[in-house]
């Protein structure tokens, strides 16, 4: 899956883009990048035009000092689709990517399909303690210490003997070396602290999306989990589930925060059923929404 690239609004942002039919967006996590779709990516391309960016500010992409809130990122993701000639699609975001894909359904109802949230960010306040303590004041400052060449060459080393030893590393451990490693660039570095904070605080998750879920009443959702993920609570999906009429939720057994690559067979059975067996959402009128505004579902 080579990375191209286009250019918007002077900044360069990279994305990769396989297949034939209906569009599906994919949408990657905070330190990530759209490589983390490659295990599923292949597969799904037998069926649909994948479309999976590196967001501003991670992989290919820029990583300028802006705006990374949710919804600026959304607003990326829409003009990406018009550059590339793509009107409406099903968008999937995971963890992070998970937020600016239910930022791009509500600003852009007309543009969404169908929503599909993978361990997603923005369903609730509890995060890992971590990601907490790296939002605080200062904190980036002693990041640079932790994250160094010489400690990612040696922690690469320590994965090549595990797996000569025939115990390589899992596929969320790869994922987590992979978004540490890009931490190692300082631009990169910098544009995961402004990513951060636009969305955890020592509190925890600052930005939620619970207080609107009811406007997707008609939009076809998916809601994928991970039983055993160590950085959003299975919780949310619970409550997500609960707060979102007619969405589906598939529960992953022993798998953590990364379930397209933990169990990405399962995980391309699963989303293209769901394609499969939903209609796509028609756009949002002016009317419609003023009238779930006006009096939201209860």
């Amino acid at each position: 899956m080579p990375l191209e690239h286009v250019t918007l609004h002077g900044y360069d942002v990279a994305y990769r883009m396989q297949g034939r039919g209906p569009a599906l967006v994919l949408l990657h996590g905070m330190a990530g990048s759209s490589a983390t779709w490659r295990h599923v990516m292949p597969h799904l391309a037998r069926d649909f035009t994948g479309v999976a960016p590196d967001l501003l500010g991670h992989g290919g992409s820029a990583k300028p000092r802006t705006d990374y809130s949710v919804g600026a990122l959304g607003s990326v993701v829409r003009d990406l689709l018009v550059t590339l000639g793509v009107d409406r699609a099903t968008v999937a975001g995971q963890s992070y990517g998970g937020g600016v894909a239910m930022q791009f359904a509500y600003l852009f109802p007309e543009r969404c399909e169908r929503l599909v949230l993978v361990g997603s960010g923005g369903l609730g306040i509890e995060v890992n303690h971590i990601l907490r303590a790296m939002s605080v004041p200062g904190a980036g400052l002693a990041l640079p210490i932790g994250i160094r060449p010489g400690l990612r060459d040696a922690a690469a080393k320590v994965g090549t003997w595990l797996t000569r030893l025939g115990a390589p590393p899992g596929p969320a451990a790869v994922e987590m070396f992979r978004a540490y490693c890009s931490l190692v660039d300082a631009d990169t570095r910098a544009a995961f602290m402004l990513t951060l904070r636009s969305v955890v605080d020592h509190q925890g998750q600052c930005v939620s999306a619970r207080d609107r879920l009811y406007l997707t009443r008609d939009l076809p959702t998916l809601i994928v989990w991970g039983d055993a993920d160590p950085i959003i609570p299975l919780q949310h999906a619970l409550d997500a589930h609960a707060a979102m009429p007619g969405s589906r939720l598939e529960i992953f057994e022993g798998v953590g925060h990364f379930p397209h690559c933990e169990d990405p067979r399962r995980f391309v059975a699963v989303l293209r059923e769901f394609i499969d067996a939903t209609a796509a959402a028609r756009p949002t009128t002016s009317e419609t929404l003023r009238e779930r505004l006006v009096k939201p579902a209860r």
